[in-house]
């Protein structure tokens, strides 16, 4: 028998269900449970704000009211001390929310008009998986995703929430390098169950490949298509990488553009944030954004609302400092500026492995490389050797590390300076010959 669910989550359902009755169905069952507490110490504390004596506060505060903080941290940092020590909310700064939505529309011109929520602050984007799967994974369900994908999802959706990860091929147009748009299609029609969760990852992590124009728009019209035959799509957008596109022709927004209004059986969820984009992987901050076809300020609200009960219920919040310190950039007069000196940095690294693998056709003998044209990656499909004894040869003998995973070699050419690429796959190639008996 199941227990009865509070009625603050009940009142949040039949919001959404109102709204969106298709966006309710999508709701896990843990989904159809959680709120975000109004009626206890939170709202509690809220009321008392502004209160000559408010001792509802879990923080220590000074005399003066302000947070207590310690001289040796303070020393190290500008922010003020409510910007560092104090909580955030759950669902996160309000101006760093705000800015972000902003920034949304800036960077995915298509966005501009249409109705999405109000991002929702993660503890970076893994977290954001996790709060994603909470709200819509249930047992059994099917996670259909491209075959060369990140491992945390498998800890995530299949340990964490047991789902059945489906995979097909992520390369099969073109003569085997692009998009594998029959391989999405066998699983989006498969099988009886109405309700799939799919995810895309562009730029792709492990293979740095993003969708041509045409492509994209090729996933948004199958996914249409599925969705109008009666298909519930959870499409989670995992943009870990977004805006490292580096050839023309490639699609440069997100995918979320083409499906947040597309279709009522369509929840479009964008996972994203600042730690690559904006190369701080140790702020730990994430976004969780919602668009749905019909989407209404009350059912979006309602998402928002369950998605900060999920992570009151998980982690209480993300970390303050980090919010902070992302508002004080993004309102600085030269963030942009600073961010295209660090994508030319990387868009010339790519460029110059490139160059590396045109420069030497010899390297076919050995290994060939996936198509690749954006993100912090590239990857090698060994022609002649095992990929991990490579990789603990090129450790030993060549004092050079590499990753394997799914029966590839991961580069990533991110955090390889220019100067040593060259050596780093001419390294490669050696430690290849070596293994096959061939020096040459």
């Amino acid at each position: 028998m199941k227990a009865k669910l509070n009625e603050q989550a009940e009142q949040l359902n039949r919001q959404i269900g109102t709204e969106s009755p298709a966006a309710l169905e999508m709701l896990s069952e843990k989904g159809r449970g959680i709120y975000f507490p109004r009626l206890g110490i939170l709202s509690q504390a809220a009321e008392a704000n502004g209160r000559e004596i408010n001792a509802t506060i879990g923080t220590a505060l000074e005399e003066d009211f302000s947070p207590m903080i310690l001289p040796s941290i303070a020393a190290n940092c500008s922010l003020k001390a409510d910007e560092m020590v104090a909580y955030a909310p759950s669902p996160g700064r309000p101006d760093l929310r705000k800015i972000w939505k902003e920034m949304l529309v800036k960077k995915n011109p298509s966005l501009a008009g249409k109705s999405f929520s109000l991002p929702v602050v993660t503890s970076a984007l893994t977290h954001g998986l996790s709060m994603s799967a909470y709200l819509f994974c249930d047992e059994g369900n099917a996670f259909i995703v491209p075959d060369l994908y990140w491992e945390n999802y498998d800890l995530i959706f299949v340990n964490g929430h047991g789902a059945r990860i489906t995979t097909y091929p992520l390369f099969g147009g073109r003569a085997q390098k692009g998009f594998n748009m029959a391989g999405l299609k066998k699983h989006l029609f498969s099988g009886k169950k109405s309700k799939k969760i799919v995810c895309l990852n562009f730029p792709n992590n492990p293979a740095g490949y993003t969708p041509t124009i045409s492509e994209a728009s090729a996933i948004a019209a199958l996914l249409l298509e599925a969705a109008e035959a009666g298909k519930r799509l959870v499409v989670l957008i995992d943009d870990a990488y977004f805006g490292l596109v580096f050839e023309e022709n490639i699609f440069r927004e997100s995918v979320f553009a083409l499906l947040c209004d597309l279709h009522p059986n369509i929840m479009a969820i964008k996972l994203d944030g600042p730690t690559k984009e904006d190369y701080v992987w140790g702020f730990r901050v994430g976004f969780i954004t919602y668009g749905v076809k019909g989407g209404t300020p009350a059912l979006y609200a309602a998402l928002e609302a369950k998605t900060a009960g999920a992570i009151r219920g998980n982690i209480s919040n993300s970390a303050n400092i980090s919010q902070s310190l992302l508002v004080r950039a993004y309102q600085s007069g030269t963030y942009e500026d600073e961010k295209r000196r660090k994508y030319d940095i990387l868009k010339t690294r790519y460029e110059t492995v490139k160059e590396i693998l045109a420069a030497h056709p010899e390297y076919n003998k050995h290994f060939s490389p996936l198509p690749f044209n954006s993100g912090y990656f590239m990857c090698l499909k060994m022609n002649s050797v095992d990929p991990e004894l490579l990789r603990r040869k090129l450790l030993t003998d060549y004092s050079s590390g590499v990753i394997v995973m799914n029966g590839l070699v991961r580069v990533a050419f991110s955090s390889t300076p220019l100067a040593k690429l060259p050596r780093l796959f001419e390294n490669i190639y050696k430690a290849a010959g070596e293994l096959a008996g061939n020096d040459k």
